[in-house]
């Protein structure tokens, strides 16, 4: 980013925020689509618990392998973020819609590996784009992008939870128009603010300078800790209040559909209360504060496992708001510590390895439970802000980093 950026209209940078988050809520939509109707298509397909794991976990491999194909050609870096998040977000609706036509169990996956990967073009360029409008209050802007993220991913459990017989094709179609709505807003409204960093010319090789970036290193260590627990715990959420015992008392599915909603969606509040947390006393700070909080409670839900239901609800609704309340602080960190040529790559590979994380963890999931139970299955998923801890205290050490990864001004 240069050196004298210009300061961008406060109305213009915020009016770009509310409508980028908009079409990014829209078309997160496609991202667990499938998964809120899990039961209908183990149902409609005879599927195993392997397979039904795979409907999430396709999404995910999928955004692996376009968030780190991308970085491979600097994609994020060479295309006009607007024209790029605008054409994945349009054949994320498709690959979603084909849902309603796969002839076979093989189909249905592609379909999901495809979604992933279409929207891998639109996450991590949102990121980039918002970035440009602020330099100042980075952290509190790359929040409500997160917000936003969560609010999609959360809303397909919305539409499950209201309407209980509502068929699963309806809700596949609904995210499917709603992340076309999405594409048509960032085509014509998310432009690059004052403070664009710089354009980049393919060149395989700078991903090497990405990897080699310490301080950029011990940011991604933090991610990977955050993302080792947060999709796994998003995906198998609902399963989770669905194989509590009646003590509990969750009494139907609609209701256990809106529970994960509440979960999930309470993410959003999360994201924003890091972002403003990090603005002012730091990201490493807040990023480990959050992780240390949400890894205390992959603990403490299987102790709340059987009720009273008032208890189980305040420790899940806490660890909804931080087990995604540091999320967008990793991405502000790597906008700050990056080559400003290659910020795009960066949060692609950030992104992408931290995805690949994901697939591990979700597919482990039913296996510990095997073990365990469902009552201590999140049990699993402690390591990871463990680590990500220790990640983040190490960078705020580290002298060339402090004062910009943390969020120092």
């Amino acid at each position: 980013m240069t050196a004298a950026a210009p300061v961008p209209d406060d109305g213009a940078r915020w009016r770009v925020l509310g409508l980028v988050c908009l079409a990014l809520v829209l078309s997160m939509t496609t991202w667990f689509s499938a998964t809120a109707v899990t039961p209908e298509l183990i149902a409609a397909w005879g599927l195993s618990p392997a397979d039904a794991s795979w409907l999430t976990n396709m999404v995910q491999l999928g955004f692996v392998a376009g968030a780190l194909g991308s970085s491979l050609v600097n994609l994020p870096d060479i295309v006009a973020p607007r024209k790029l998040m605008a054409a994945s977000a349009a054949l994320a609706a498709l690959a979603n819609l084909s849902l309603l036509v796969a002839p076979s169990v093989a189909a249905l996956f592609v379909a999901r590996l495809i979604t992933g990967a279409a929207l891998a073009g639109v996450y991590p360029p949102a990121l980039k784009l918002i970035s440009t409008w602020f330099v100042r209050g980075r952290g509190t802007a790359l929040g409500a992008v997160i917000g936003a993220l969560t609010l999609g991913s959360a809303s397909p459990h919305l539409v499950r939870g209201l309407v209980e017989h509502i068929d699963w094709r309806v809700v596949v179609a609904v995210a499917s128009v709603a992340t076309l709505i999405g594409a048509a807003i960032f085509r014509t409204f998310a432009r690059e603010g004052p403070a664009p960093f710089s354009r980049a010319t393919f060149d395989p090789r700078q991903i090497t300078a990405v990897l080699r970036n310490r301080p950029l290193a011990l940011a991604n260590i933090g991610y990977f800790g955050h993302m080792w627990e947060l999709y796994a715990m998003w995906g198998w959420f609902l399963v989770f209040v669905t194989a509590a015992p009646p003590s509990l008392g969750v009494p139907s599915a609609a209701a256990a559909s809106l529970i994960t909603f509440a979960v999930i969606g309470v993410g959003a509040f999360g994201a924003l209360l890091g972002g403003l947390l990090a603005d002012r006393i730091g990201r490493t700070a807040t990023a480990a504060g959050m992780m240390a909080v949400s890894g205390t409670c992959a603990l403490l839900i299987g102790v709340v496992f059987d009720g009273p239901v008032w208890l189980f609800a305040i420790v899940a609704l806490i660890w909804g708001v931080s087990v995604v309340g540091d999320s967008a602080q990793f991405s502000a960190m790597a906008t700050e510590v990056s080559d400003p040529r290659y910020v795009g790559t960066a949060l692609a590979v950030q992104l992408g390895v931290g995805f690949a994380l994901t697939i591990l963890s979700i597919r482990l999931v039913p296996v510990f439970v095997d073990w365990v139970g469902w009552r201590w299955s999140f049990m699993l998923l402690t390591p990871g802000p463990v680590i990500g801890v220790a990640a983040m205290l190490a960078l705020r050490r580290r002298p060339e980093a402090g004062k910009i990864a943390q969020g120092l001004r």
